[in-house]
């Protein structure tokens, strides 16, 4: 027998708070009641307390006031605050661990951290300087051993039309008999070669063919994303003056330095009298780590298989066509490469334990991945409560990422409202924070009903928009001040309403 849920208990008009006060109040009630009260892991929520005071581990919470809250703290806790708060993994360490390492001396690289992007790069720059001189324990390098299971890629299929400025692809990947399983809001990790392209080109940069050296930059270094202790290594070794200081100053991230968003072949070829001995030069560069991509599909629905929507990246810079490292390998190499390793990163990234408490879903571009997972999730699961889709993208006629099934998802009511925005079909660009402010009212109706509201996507400005159209919401919506928006922000975050899943 199914138990009867209690009323969500709202605080009356004539109880002695302000309209303010109350809004709060009901909206924390909601949490409560309609479907956050179930227990929750710090692996579930990203704001969860953890064991020990750290109280900007909370990735709602900008990069100023992390560094307020751990200000006069040690060391390692004010790097922790600099970090992303995410807890991703693409630095190969969680923010606390790589924190720990960067100040034990067993880290020198102060540009892991993908979320925190370059303001976290400054910031633990600043607090390296300030920091003692703590012996570097040396880097080495031996080949990777890849872990995870295999898998292999079954299809590759575009999302985007032809006239479109992106190329987005549904990727189908075979789990064989891996054994692997997922949940909606899974990433899936995959060990991917760089491009044999831009390795020979680099090898002969380096000026040998070495078998060895050319397996060690197919498949265990990453020869994209050169480290600040690389470029510190060939400022050391050039010999001209001119191309020292500029290897320097782009390894203290000033504002001009070019060649800027260099791979390894950039620097040998803008630098070439900084040529260290190559033993040197290997054990500088990162490992070349496993790309994390966020799951598309539900495996009630594809047993044997992931989806994933991902963004082929292209560029031409400096007269020369680069490839995403994981993208363009799927785009274009995956399908005749055979099985590759994989593996299953399970997330705090979590639909309600309660069907019935509604969703929004903020998911614009390439986000809409782990959102076709929930939907496809409620739909296997004869779920038609209240869930509410955001998605923006470039043009409706060639970027409307799965169209026809979020329209099949509509009518059928496994999804109630689908609003979108196309940032270039008018003059005025348009943006899913957009849609939010036109329909704050609805928007708080449902967030003081208790929904858990989810964004995805980019992290350097669409996280940040909706972040700042949900505070403003909570200003005009719900009446509350700055300060009161911004403790209701946490709030949510801290019962498991509010994640993020950005990068």
């Amino acid at each position: 027998m199914n138990a009867v849920t209690p009323p969500i208990p709202l605080i009356p008009e004539n109880a002695p708070f302000s309209p303010a006060q109350r809004a709060w109040l009901n909206g924390f009630l909601a949490g409560l009641y309609g479907g956050g009260t179930q227990p929750m892991s710090v692996a579930q929520s990203p704001a969860a307390e953890p064991d020990e005071d750290l109280p900007w581990h909370d990735p709602v919470l900008e990069l100023p006031e992390r560094l307020a809250l751990a200000e006069n703290r040690p060391l390692p806790q004010r790097l922790m605050a600099a970090m992303g708060q995410l807890d991703c993994g693409q630095c190969g360490y969680m923010c606390q661990t790589y924190a720990a390492a960067l100040a034990e001396g067993h880290e020198s690289s102060i540009s892991l951290c993908v979320p925190g992007a370059k303001p976290t790069q400054l910031a633990l720059k600043r607090l390296m300087a300030e920091a003692p001189v703590l012996p570097q324990v040396a880097a080495t390098h031996a080949p990777t051993v890849p872990t995870g299971r295999d898998v292999r890629v079954l299809a590759v299929e575009p999302l985007t039309g032809q006239g479109s400025s992106k190329d987005v692809r549904h990727v189908a990947v075979d789990l064989l008999d891996s054994g692997l399983t997922y949940a909606p809001g899974d990433s899936l990790s995959i060990a991917v070669p760089n491009d044999p392209a831009l390795v020979e080109a680099t090898l002969a940069a380096l000026g040998t063919n070495d078998h060895t050296v050319r397996a060690a930059l197919t498949n265990d270094l990453d020869i994209a994303r050169p480290l600040d202790r690389t470029l510190d290594l060939l400022a050391g070794a050039a010999v001209h003056p001119r191309q020292a200081a500029a290897l320097r100053a782009l390894s203290d991230g000033e504002t001009g330095a070019e060649p800027a968003d260099a791979d390894l072949l950039d620097l040998l070829q803008a630098f070439p009298s900084a040529r260290p001995p190559l033993p040197d030069l290997l054990r500088s560069l990162p490992q070349l780590r496993p790309r994390l991509y966020s799951i598309a599909s539900s495996q009630r629905v594809t047993p044997r298989e992931v989806h994933l929507c991902v963004a082929v990246v292209r560029d031409t810079r400096r007269g020369r066509l680069r490839h995403g490292v994981a993208s363009g390998f799927l785009a274009d190499r995956a399908i005749a490469h055979g099985p590759i390793r994989a593996s299953i990163q399970t997330s705090h990234f979590r639909l309600p334990a309660d069907p019935r408490t509604h969703v929004i879903m903020c998911g614009p571009g390439t986000g809409i991945a782990p959102f076709r997972a929930f939907l496809q999730e409620r739909a296997a699961c004869g779920i038609k409560g209240r869930a509410w889709l955001l998605f923006g993208e470039r043009q409706r006629t060639h970027d409307f990422l799965y169209e026809a099934e979020l329209k099949a998802w509509l009518a059928d009511g496994t999804l109630s409202r689908l609003d979108v925005a196309f940032s270039r079909d008018q003059a005025k660009k348009d943006y899913v924070q957009h849609r939010m402010a036109e329909n704050a009212a609805d928007l708080w109706r449902w967030l003081q009903d208790g929904a858990h509201f989810y964004v995805c996507g980019d992290a350097t400005r669409m996280a940040r928009d909706v972040d700042a159209a949900l505070r403003h919401i909570a200003m005009t919506e719900g009446k509350l001040d700055e300060g009161q928006a911004r403790d209701w922000i946490v709030a949510l975050a801290r019962q498991g309403r509010y994640q993020r899943d950005i990068y």
